[in-house]
């Protein structure tokens, strides 16, 4: 998968969807990572059955425990890669955990915003914040000062939804909640780059684009794009990586999107 060598990562929300499709095509590269560790809320769960078969065939899968709306959870979820890891840091954590809910200007709530927000938003920055340790580790032991996501990296799953610019789809859902909370994770994203680039610390936010997944094709019209495409786009993309992209807004085929 181009030049994309990673020791260890993290996905969030990896239990379905594009979550698991990551984890899936990790596990299939030629040289998969040794750790590949699956965040999911309840990972025995009926909702984390495709995973748990995945964990069963693979001995590199370690599936963790995660709410990311709870700090106690997230934090707990860092100590237990880092004892998995034994030493070593952590080279991806990729924020894919989301949610969603129907929503129009009119009839948007604060119960709405609040959560939303708080799993879209503040999620990615907590886990920023409590797995930077090992991302840092993870720099320091990897030759060479250029960054990239071989090296360390945090990729934010944002959507072009949340684009001021191009306010993506919005004749076919309003979404507002939604909507806001992606543009303050670009935001998050360019803070994340600024603040962690002198860790060696690659941050950039992905579009992954209009996929067919329980979140993204839960309406009227069929998505065009399928999970695996769509996930085969973007490790691509993280291949290509490097010091000029931190603090960016990319989709799935590497085009910039405006902010």
């Amino acid at each position: 998968m181009g030049d994309l060598h990673v020791h260890s990562l993290l996905v969030t929300g990896a239990n379905r969807g594009i979550g698991l499709e990551l984890v899936r095509q990790f596990l299939g590269m030629p040289s998969p990572p040794a750790w590949v560790f699956a965040a999911c809320r309840d990972p025995k769960g009926q909702r984390a059955q495709e995973l748990q078969n995945l964990a069963s065939k693979h001995p590199n899968l370690v599936i963790i425990p995660l709410e990311v709306t709870d700090p106690a959870s997230i934090k707990a979820a860092a100590a237990r890669v880092g004892e998995h890891l034994q030493g070593s840091g952590l080279n991806l954590l990729i924020n894919n955990a989301g949610t969603a809910k129907a929503s129009s200007l009119d009839d948007e709530t604060l119960e709405n915003m609040t959560q939303i927000y708080t799993t879209n938003t503040v999620g990615p920055l907590l886990l920023g914040q409590a797995f930077l340790p090992l991302l840092k580790k993870a720099a320091q032991g990897t030759p060479g000062s250029a960054l990239n996501c071989s090296k360390a990296a945090i990729i934010n799953m944002s959507s072009s939804a949340g684009s001021i610019e191009e306010v993506f789809l919005w004749n076919y859902g309003q979404v507002v909640s939604y909507r806001c909370s992606k543009a303050a994770l670009n935001m998050l994203t360019k803070c994340q780059s600024l603040r962690y680039r002198d860790c060696g610390v690659l941050c950039a936010a992905l579009h992954p684009g209009w996929v067919q997944t329980d979140m993204g094709g839960s309406g009227s019209q069929k998505p065009p794009l399928r999970v695996d495409e769509s996930v085969r786009g973007m490790l691509k993309v993280l291949s290509s990586l490097s010091e000029k992209d931190t603090g960016t807004f990319l989709d799935w085929e590497g085009k910039v999107v405006p902010w």
